[in-house]
């Protein structure tokens, strides 16, 4: 009866979790489709750095029938909006992150995994000044690491 009880709690949750990304989707603008929702569900339940092909390839192992083209549609569509974030790390792809509170990154060359680094942990002394008309919109930080030899 435990694990009944364990089991409805669980369904429970899901559910919750899959009308708040509904109720998310929408107060952006986003028309909360079901593939949409699938997406949305996979990366906004933890704080997150996930490529293109492995959020593919995670929806499929769940039985999710959706095509890259639909990915990639998608989470261009989440970044526009500002639900996401999409990282250009290394040049060789993107990275979609679910934080998008500020922060910055450690990058493991060696297994490619992506870690926050808070703002307050990074002290910059001087920054140059902005051409003539333009302003600091942002920073961009990624502190690349390897093994040491």
């Amino acid at each position: 009866m435990r694990g009944m009880k364990a089991v409805a709690q669980v369904d429970h949750l899901a559910e919750h979790f899959t009308e708040d990304c509904h109720r998310r989707l929408s107060s952006l603008g986003i028309r909360p489709t079901a593939q949409r929702v699938q997406v949305a569900e996979l990366l906004l339940s933890a704080p997150q750095h996930l490529s293109a092909e492995q959020i593919l390839a995670s929806l499929r192992r769940a039985g999710a029938r959706v095509s890259k083209a639909t990915v990639y549609n998608t989470l261009n569509l989440f970044a526009a909006h500002g639900l996401i974030r999409q990282l250009s790390v290394d040049g060789s792809r993107a990275w979609f992150d679910s934080n998008v509170v500020p922060h910055y990154h450690f990058h493991d060359e060696g297994t490619g995994a992506l870690t926050d680094v808070a703002v307050p942990d990074v002290v910059f002394s001087r920054l140059p000044p902005p051409p003539p008309g333009m302003e600091v919109a942002g920073i961009d930080l990624v502190i690349r690491l390897r093994k040491k030899l």
